[in-house]
């Protein structure tokens, strides 16, 4: 199980990396910051509580809440590739419903109530509108965080051999090449805007199973219902569509900012000499 304490040492270097961000922006502008983790790693927990701990008010959002609706995905399985039926990785997003977002927190007032999109996971579909969350005033800063926030594109990843039984059913590298293709398109663009990138550093990915069955557990357990047998074997098949990116990203391949590496129980490491 996770540890609240360790949960509670990531949040306080998050919050220490807001603040900075906020104290040194010019006056008038509001940071973007971008804060990554792996699935599981609690980057969500520690960003929730480091806003909550900060006196001037933080904007924040998951990555995670403008997935592309179920139908939207559909057509990208049809005339794509069947894989990107499945959310999470680039392309998957609804990059142009996250920038209106960027530009209504930015435009807001003090008096501004700002709707951020809620994505429901169970039902695998973006939430009606009247479930959205509402940012009231204007932010000291903007905060999204998501597993891939500043990760790189490899030209040669289209073209390497499978990783697991998911790549495998893409033999002519559509898949990865769309994936790729969108890294170096408009997520590059909305990695060029930010002010300051914030990266958790798992000790690798085989860790990353267990800490997306602990979060499964807590969607499941949110609505009152233990968590089905067969959503184990459905998590080890779906975190292995983030699998080569995730390595990447571990391996260096991410835009440069804050690093924090973590250990299994998720508490932080010292770097490494």
């Amino acid at each position: 199980m996770s540890n609240p304490a360790a949960r509670n040492a990531i949040a306080q270097h998050v919050e220490d990396w807001i603040s900075t961000a906020i104290t040194v922006a010019p006056a008038g502008h509001i940071p973007l910051l971008f804060l990554s983790g792996a699935q599981g790693s609690g980057k969500s927990t520690a960003l929730r509580q480091a806003a909550a701990s900060l006196t001037a008010p933080v904007a924040i959002a998951s990555l995670d809440d403008f997935y592309l609706t179920r139908t939207a995905r559909a057509h990208l399985a049809n005339t794509i590739s069947p894989l990107l039926a499945t959310r999470g990785p680039p392309g998957t997003h609804d990059l142009p419903l996250l920038r209106a977002t960027l530009a209504s927190l930015r435009a807001a007032s003090d008096r501004s109530a700002t709707s951020i999109p809620v994505f429901d996971k169970l039902a695998d579909d973006r939430a009606a509108s009247s479930a959205w969350r509402v940012f009231q005033g204007r932010p000291a800063a903007i905060v999204i965080e998501g597993w891939l926030m500043g990760a790189l594109p490899d030209a040669t990843a289209p073209s390497s051999a499978p990783l697991n039984e998911v790549e495998a059913q893409d033999p002519a590298g559509t898949w990865r090449r769309f994936q790729e293709e969108a890294l170096a398109g408009g997520y590059a663009r909305l990695w060029d805007e930010a002010d300051g990138f914030f990266h958790i550093l798992a000790p690798g990915f085989d860790t990353v199973l267990g800490w997306r069955l602990e979060q499964e557990a807590s969607l499941w357990q949110a609505r009152g219902t233990p968590m089905p047998e067969d959503r184990r074997a459905w998590a080890a098949r779906f975190i292995q569509y983030y699998e080569r990116i995730t390595r990447r990203m571990l391996e260096g391949g991410r835009r440069p900012g804050t690093d924090l590496l973590i250990d299994g129980n998720r508490c932080g490491l010292p770097p490494p000499p």
